[in-house]
């Protein structure tokens, strides 16, 4: 999964990233309302992670900018502001939930964790496809209930095709959102993820829709 972070405090931009990179995630990060703006306008993320007083654009201003073009990435909000009124301001500009500064990173983390999986329509941090489990939570796969060990690559890309499973994804979805900005995006790099799953996987687990890209079945 891909996420968004838009925080002017560059420590505290660090630290979101650092941990969400830990658990897993491909991170972007601005620090500011318009950097932040264009991206979250132009590139897909699954969700954001988005402070309320930013310079040159306000978070507020941001969100409602993206929900007027349609963006519907979940997006969380950092707020310093106790006021149950710019709580509400902010639930009705679009955002999905919001975290009061200061805050544990772990709550960040439940919460980022919650919102991706209800934004892929799952109620439970663990989904299931035939023999293999997925803990969204703790990156725990098991195939017929025996652990097995994944790179960090090979988890992501699990991970996002067990999101949504049932829907074919392109190399070019995947390659979105499991790389951030910065990562030299070769074509055949999901290939050989692929391929690597595959081999510690059951048989026919992930799918290849000739042209289109690859799936792993409802159950």
């Amino acid at each position: 999964m891909r996420i968004l972070v838009v925080e002017d405090d560059t420590n505290l931009n660090r630290q979101i990233k650092d941990a969400l990179t830990e658990a897993g995630y491909a991170v972007d990060v601005a620090f500011d309302g318009e950097e932040g703006h264009f991206l979250g306008d132009t590139e897909p993320y699954d969700a954001v992670v988005l402070d309320i007083g930013l310079p040159q654009m306000d978070g507020l201003s941001v969100l409602e900018e993206w929900r007027r073009a349609g963006k519907s990435m979940p997006v969380l909000l950092l707020t310093a502001r106790d006021r149950w009124s710019d709580k509400v301001q902010g639930i009705d500009s679009g955002a999905d939930d919001y975290v009061a500064k200061p805050f544990h990173m772990e709550e960040v983390l439940a919460r980022i964790r919650a919102l991706v999986r209800r934004a892929a329509g799952h109620a439970s941090n663990e989904i299931v496809a035939g023999a293999v489990r997925l803990d969204a939570r703790s990156g725990k796969v098991t195939v017929d209930g025996h652990s097995i060990k994944l790179t960090s690559h090979e988890l992501r890309l699990l991970s996002y095709l067990m999101h949504h499973k049932g829907k074919v994804i392109s190399r070019t979805e995947l390659t979105e959102h499991l790389y951030d900005q910065d990562f030299d995006r070769d074509s055949n790099t999901i290939e050989v993820f692929v391929g690597r799953l595959r081999k510690k996987l059951p048989d026919e687990c992930i799918q290849t829709v000739r042209g289109l890209g690859y799936q792993i079945a409802e159950d």
